[in-house]
């Protein structure tokens, strides 16, 4: 066991190496950049005084001069400007350079400064991450709570009306997209035309920090409700369905027909013998259930209940060319989701004891 760990923990560093590589090649390979996006916004100005907040400070337009330069827009900027500008965002390195230097960084997690914001990227996403990690672990916790025991019901009443009524509204919540739930939320229960029951934003009320504690999670629950049904409808259709499959499939092998006739009982067969085979399949998509769930898939309902999260932090980093925030952030998920599927690995023996790591090859 130990030294299965090990190896694994040792792939990560090559695992994160070659996908951070790969990311700063489409970066350097995407059109625009940062100090486009500052040109553009100087130039569309129409001043020459204006000044321009970025990255370490504030920079100061040196006057419009003619010149060449390869940036678009830039055309009648002063080419001493274009290169205080390349040397604020570490553009008058060459690409190698900047990566080693990337490299070197991110091994003592020091992720820079955003351009466009001004402050730590480790700041920003620590200040973003309690948010997105709220949404991840109930959407993932209350997604696994329901669709399991869904999914073992449904096997065992394989072709009842029960599971014929089931299987249709799975269907129809997984065809709906969270989004559009979302907005149907809003409109029926947050004061869009009918009732006003739940808050339309945020994770909590005003004043929130001067509530005791019971009132504290009472309203922070309050504020989870809508945008977790908007979120759970998708993962707990398909993991519903995923954990039915995965026990018919078991039910129907000898082994099951050999514990039946032993005298066994139905409940000492379904959870003594199928439930550990059929849950490894189930577990195996945890890690990327769990990620998926508190970033990628969060951005819409991030936007329409206006909560500050990954999502809406990763979205805005993209569109502003913030090269820091967006390497620092896909450093930091990489990392997290290459533990967590380390994690996911180690809970198969929990579930089955008969797994060896010791004897199995990485």
């Amino acid at each position: 066991m130990l030294a299965y760990i090990l190896r694994r923990l040792l792939l990560i560093v090559p695992t994160i190496f070659g996908a951070m590589l790969v990311s700063f090649l489409i970066i350097q390979a995407v059109p625009g950049g940062p100090v486009e996006r500052m040109i553009s916004q100087l130039t569309s100005s129409g001043s020459n005084g204006d000044r321009i907040s970025g990255g370490g400070g504030d920079i100061v337009g040196q006057g419009m001069e003619a010149g060449s330069s390869a940036y678009r827009g830039a055309a009648g900027l002063d080419p001493a400007f274009i290169k205080s500008l390349e040397k604020q965002y570490g553009f008058d390195k060459p690409a190698t350079e900047r990566f080693w230097l990337m490299v070197k960084s991110y091994a003592t997690f020091d992720f820079g400064t955003s351009y466009f914001q001004g402050q730590k990227v480790i700041d920003l996403i620590g200040q973003k991450l309690p948010v997105s990690i709220s949404l991840g672990l109930w959407v993932t916790l209350l997604s696994y709570l329901i669709s399991i025991p869904l999914g073992i019901r449904k096997a065992i009443k394989d072709g009842s009306t029960f599971d014929v009524w089931t299987s249709g509204v799975i269907i129809i919540g997984y065809a709906l997209p969270g989004f559009l739930v979302g907005v149907f939320l809003i409109v029926l229960f947050a004061g869009g035309s009918f009732w006003q029951i739940f808050p339309l934003r945020g994770l909590t009320s005003a004043g929130w920090s001067d509530m005791p504690l019971w009132q504290k999670i009472a309203d922070y629950l309050w504020h989870m409700v809508l945008p977790l049904i908007a979120m759970s409808l998708s993962a707990f259709a398909t993991l519903s369905l995923l954990t039915k499959n995965s026990f018919l499939d078991e039910i129907h092998k000898q082994y099951v027909q050999t514990a039946r006739m032993k005298g066994l009982t139905e409940n000492q067969v379904l959870y003594g013998h199928v439930f550990r085979n059929a849950m490894l399949i189930v577990i195996a998509g945890f890690p990327s259930a769990f990620i998926a769930s508190f970033y990628a898939s969060a951005l819409l309902i991030e936007k329409i209940f206006s909560l500050d999260g990954l999502g809406l932090l990763g979205y805005g980093a993209l569109l502003n060319r913030d090269y820091p925030l967006v390497l620092g952030s896909l450093y930091i998920f990489m990392l997290l989701g290459l533990v967590v599927n380390l994690i996911s690995d180690l809970t198969y023996m929990l579930v089955d004891p008969r797994i060896d790591f010791e004897a199995r090859e990485v």
